[in-house]
């Protein structure tokens, strides 16, 4: 069974930068890949980004593909979103995952999950 906490989330204008931690509780090399997933009021949770723990392989979507990276700590076992440019439309929770398969993965395909950080973008 992994563990994982996220931390970092906070209010933060828009245009700012934020970064998020997510500390797993053993080694992540059981699981394949870490992710980040986001969820705004009243919206589906979606995937944000992903990262293969060995090799570093990394997926992102579209709407975050320049702004955000995403980055790990091997011997820490943390998982870190680096979130720049941020606008209000990232207003979420975010949601750390890790999973047996690729970066490709969907959200099913997540085992473990997170409790989630509160990110608030004001404009």
């Amino acid at each position: 069974q992994v563990q994982l906490v996220e931390s970092g989330g906070r209010l933060v204008q828009a245009g700012g930068s934020l970064r998020l931690s997510c500390a797993a509780s053993k080694p992540t090399f059981t699981s394949a890949t870490m992710g980040w997933f986001r969820q705004a009021p009243g919206k589906e949770r979606e995937f944000v980004a992903a990262m293969s723990w060995i090799g570093g392989i990394t997926n992102y979507a579209a709407s975050v593909r320049g702004r955000f990276t995403i980055s790990r700590d091997s011997a820490k076992n943390t998982l870190y979103l680096q979130m720049n440019l941020l606008k209000p439309e990232d207003t979420a929770v975010y949601y750390c995952a890790a999973s047996a398969s690729s970066v490709k993965a969907t959200m099913r395909d997540y085992a473990y999950w997170g409790q989630g950080t509160q990110v608030t973008v004001s404009s």
